[in-house]
């Protein structure tokens, strides 16, 4: 994979990647990370963009889930406990990164427009902090933000004390709330994601084709 960005600034240093892939895929109705995307499961077109600029990329998948091939030295981890939502992927990502990064861009399966940029700008803002999380139209993003590996204990502790959301490990440590504006604020990131799409999932067969029908109309502008 390509240790350049997009913009030519390369990867952030000591800035590694973790995309969670094992939820159900109930709304969709079948595996989000084998939808077909610009010709390439879904999956495959995320760990791709984030390794522009962060890298090693874990993936975090269920027991026994199959994921589509993903290169090699992507690293796939495999969740041994079910039922306990993103906190306990996000500490399991975290886990298997420690030994080589300081800090990740956690990513769901489904975010089909992550600009590189926005997650050079999110790591920006993460400087000084144990976590960068947007927060945009009422809603917290903690699987669009940037996590010290070291907020791993906390969220074991949370994850034994029955507190499975996220929000409770950004009440525990230093937690950095993001609003929009602030990432606007960066110039590369309004010429490549002048909307946040990076934020836009998609859980419903309908955002699915939307999102089919933007993506071809972004490519012919």
């Amino acid at each position: 994979m390509s240790a350049m960005t997009a913009d030519g600034k390369g990867r952030v240093p000591g800035l590694g990647g973790v995309v969670l892939c094992g939820g159900q895929s109930r709304r969709m109705g079948r595996p989000k990370a084998w939808l077909d995307f610009g010709g390439e499961p879904l999956l495959s077109r995320v760990v791709g963009r984030l390794a522009e600029v962060a890298w090693p990329i874990v993936v975090v998948a269920a027991p026994g889930q199959e994921v589509p091939a993903l290169a090699e030295e992507v690293l796939i981890v495999r969740d041994g406990v079910e039922g306990q939502g993103p906190l306990r992927g996000i500490a399991a990502g975290l886990e298997a990164l420690a030994p080589r990064a300081a800090r990740a861009y956690v990513s769901a399966t489904d975010a089909p427009f992550l600009a590189p940029a926005f997650v050079r700008r999110l790591a920006k803002l993460q400087e000084g902090v144990d976590i960068a999380v947007p927060r945009s139209e009422g809603h917290h993003h903690p699987l669009a933000a940037i996590y010290a590996c070291s907020v791993r204990a906390e969220a074991v502790a949370l994850l034994a004390d029955d507190r499975r959301r996220p929000f409770f490990l950004f009440e525990r440590v230093r937690t950095r709330i993001v609003a929009p504006e602030e990432l606007l604020a960066d110039a590369a990131l309004v010429a490549a994601d002048p909307t946040l799409q990076s934020l836009r999932n998609l859980n419903t067969p309908e955002e699915y084709r939307a999102a089919l029908v933007d993506a071809v109309s972004q490519a012919s502008s």
